[in-house]
């Protein structure tokens, strides 16, 4: 992985920075944003670079791509991992909280997948994963915006998978279930099959085998690391 460049969204912490340390551990290089900073000070500590933003404005997500080929001159592996979107009641929500849930999980990856996908392309191939949620396929009243929007970019990665497969790009996306980033909560657990949160490493570990080589015929899929809490077959 000594010439692989990956760059990874919502880096700062939790599974974003466990992805970004996972890929630096694998010998890629690195580049990360978050808002706080927080993911450009990990992706400096890694040896890589780092921008503060958020990827739910155009102009950050640019910046971060720009500076990765700046410095690297090429990007190999991008994983999206974005932000939570507004919670409440379903019909209380108002235009403002759909729009804002829009912009963060769903417009953010088609902005990054539109400015790397020419580079890509230039130089033969490259992986892209999405970091959405268990709940995508099976919606949740706690998460009333979240599910709906990242279905939105399930849908969007299966066309985009199939438009360009032939040219070497993959996509593929990670459905998480509860993660031992956060807190848990004995409802929760009561819930998983396995009666526990996942890790961040497992995540991470599915990320890195998505974006390797090793997974070179898997594209347009979602891949759910969830303890078996989903019921859909």
């Amino acid at each position: 992985m000594a010439d692989k460049v990956a760059i990874v969204t919502g880096a700062g912490k939790g599974m974003g920075a466990g992805i970004l340390k996972k890929l630096a551990a694998d010998g890629y290089r690195v580049a990360a944003m978050s808002p706080s900073g927080a993911a450009k000070t990990l992706a400096e500590s890694l040896g890589g670079v780092g921008t503060a933003g958020s990827n739910a404005k155009a102009d950050d997500v640019k910046a971060l791509v720009d500076l990765t080929l700046q410095t690297y001159g090429r990007i190999d592996a991008v994983v999206n991992n974005t932000g939570h979107p507004p919670k409440g009641k379903l019909l209380d929500l108002d235009d403002a909280a759909w729009t804002t849930g829009f912009e963060l999980v769903h417009l953010a990856v088609i902005r990054m997948v539109r400015l790397v996908t020419p580079v890509m392309l230039k130089q033969g191939g490259g992986a892209f994963v999405n970091l959405l949620t268990y709940a995508t396929f099976e919606p949740e009243a706690d998460f009333p915006i979240s599910g709906p929007v990242r279905a939105a970019v399930a849908a969007f990665s299966k066309v985009y998978a199939d438009q360009y497969a032939a040219q070497g790009i993959r996509m593929n996306n990670v459905l998480p279930g509860f993660i031992d980033s956060l807190p848990a909560k004995d409802e929760r657990v009561a819930r998983i099959p396995m009666k526990r949160y996942g890790t961040v490493r497992e995540i991470s570990d599915t990320v890195a085998f998505l974006l390797s080589e090793q997974a070179s015929y898997i594209t347009g899929q979602n891949i759910r690391v969830d303890g078996g809490i989903t019921r859909s077959v």
